[in-house]
């Protein structure tokens, strides 16, 4: 034993020796910024090497290991110095973010999915020289330049990158900065996916739910699918793209376009025998799924709450988990009418910033599930208190999600640190290389059977970019690998937005 330790204490030396040196030389180097240089001068100088406490009674052993729990970081003069970026290919188009400091650490964040990157590079000027452990004071600084849906992308990703640095720099688990955890693994709910045969469609969800061990699924269940089925919709060739699709993601530069234009605003009807056929469609899908499954269901069309509360109550029987965006989330009457008169459960939110904004859907109990994207809500402490603002209102949430693996864990430690959370969406479930993009630090599985594993131990959000398989999955139109971004450093108005 004794010459275990003895050849353990050798290593230890040599490799102090050069960790020592490679201090040295960045001290040295005139590149090293001020503040860099003193840290890392107060690292070199700070405590007794690993192995010279080799030789140490247990007593002096133990109070020196435990006396900095963390030497990677001194938080209190921690400075954000950069704001740089990466544009992946998944759906679509993602940007990652990622804020460096003045101590070598770094956190990343995502801009949501479809979002332009400037939503989150024109805030770099704004968040410069600022101690990225200041979260809140952060997010108030540039919670004016969010807005619902995509607009929200450049705030909740910064907010989503100091967390993960905030994690870093104390050495511990974003969800432990959220006030910890109420669960070790998060449920996830994922796709069902479509086929031309019965047969075939049985296949694909028993690997979903035998394979691949998801316990939770969501259909789209359009008015898309009553394309080519005459009698079953009225009014819908005006609004038919040069495809004769309905197209919800369509023309988007036709601003009064079918996919532009608001529910209550088309007056597309949905007959009785178009009533039948999507009821047959979520007959179909219980039928392979069974009920021990919750089953939800999304994208129903552009059509008013009248035609809506008709497909509800056609659908009630086959007993939805929910049924999600029917009008959009800004028509809170609407959406208690609606929540009135149906029994399946009624969610939105995927598209709301702040919880002042989700306060007159949870006050009135317009819908039973609230759906936050943190991508978009505000980030995680802002997810966190719209959960727990609908939980003591009795009203319970579900999380969207539709990005890379870096917002995918941001959800995984916000579902972990909030009570009345029920499942959280993984939307690239098929994309076989969406997992490869980030390692984890802890050398956990990012998923395991349809649940997310939460990180117990790993700082910040437990990942870190496996660089050469984000490269691969780079968007065509922007191949850069977190450039530099001199461009942004300048703020150039004044911000305050009262007298």
């Amino acid at each position: 034993m004794k010459s275990i330790i003895q050849k353990i204490k050798e290593q230890n030396i040599t490799r102090e020796k050069g960790e020592a040196a490679a201090i040295r030389l960045e001290i040295n180097n005139p590149m090293t910024e001020k503040n860099r240089r003193n840290f890392l001068k107060k690292s070199l100088l700070g405590g007794i090497s690993l192995a010279g406490m080799m030789t140490l009674p247990i007593e002096d052993t133990i109070a020196q290991a435990t006396a900095n729990v963390s030497r990677s970081s001194n938080p209190s003069e921690l400075k954000i110095t950069d704001l740089r970026y990466c544009l992946t290919g998944v759906l679509g188009n993602t940007a990652i973010i990622r804020i460096d400091t003045n101590q070598g650490i770094y956190g990343l964040g995502e801009v949501r999915d479809g979002a332009d990157v400037r939503y989150a590079l024109m805030l770099k000027s704004r968040i410069l020289g600022m101690n990225p452990c200041n979260v809140e004071m952060i997010f108030k600084s540039i919670k004016q330049f969010g807005g619902p849906s995509r607009q929200a992308g450049g705030v909740c990703g910064v907010e989503m990158a100091c967390w993960d640095l905030v994690g870093k720099a104390y050495g511990v688990p974003c969800w432990q900065l959220l006030g910890g955890r109420y669960r070790d693994k998060i449920r996830l709910y994922a796709d069902t996916p479509e086929s031309h045969s019965p047969e075939e469609q049985l296949k694909l969800i028993k690997y979903r739910t035998e394979e691949q061990g998801y316990t939770w699924l969501k259909m789209d269940l359009s008015i898309g699918e009553l394309k080519g089925i005459p009698g079953t919709i009225v009014n819908g060739k005006f609004w038919e793209s040069g495809n004769k699709d309905l197209a919800q993601w369509g023309d988007q530069a036709n601003y009064m376009s079918y996919g532009n234009t608001e529910h209550p605003f088309t007056q597309i009807q949905i007959t009785e025998k178009g009533i039948e056929e999507l009821a047959k469609v979520a007959e179909h899908a219980r039928s392979l799924v069974g009920y021990e499954i919750p089953l939800s269901t999304d994208h129903y069309g552009h059509f008013d709450l009248n035609n809506g509360i008709r497909l509800g109550r056609a659908l009630e029987k086959y007993r939805l988990a929910w049924m999600e965006d029917i009008v959009s989330w800004e028509l809170t009457d609407q959406w208690k009418t609606m929540s009135d008169a149906l029994e399946t459960p009624l969610l939105t939110g995927e598209d709301i910033y702040l919880l002042k904004n989700f306060k007159p859907l949870i006050d009135i109990h317009a819908v039973d599930i609230i759906h936050p994207d943190l991508s978009t809500s505000g980030g995680l402490l802002e997810t966190k208190r719209i959960g727990d603002y609908a939980e003591e209102h009795g009203i319970a949430m579900a999380m969207h999600q539709a990005g890379t693996p870096v917002s995918f864990m941001a959800g995984v430690h916000c579902a972990a640190a909030t009570q009345n959370f029920l499942a959280l969406e993984h939307h690239s479930v098929d994309l076989s290389w969406w997992e490869s993009l980030v390692k984890t630090t802890d050398g956990r599985q990012l998923i395991t059977k349809g649940f997310a594993n939460v990180p117990l131990m790993a700082p910040g959000l437990g990942i870190e970019l496996n660089d050469e398989e984000v490269k691969k999955h780079l968007h065509p139109k922007d191949k850069s690998y977190f450039g530099p971004t001199p461009e942004w450093d300048d703020k150039r108005s004044h911000d305050r937005v009262f007298s």
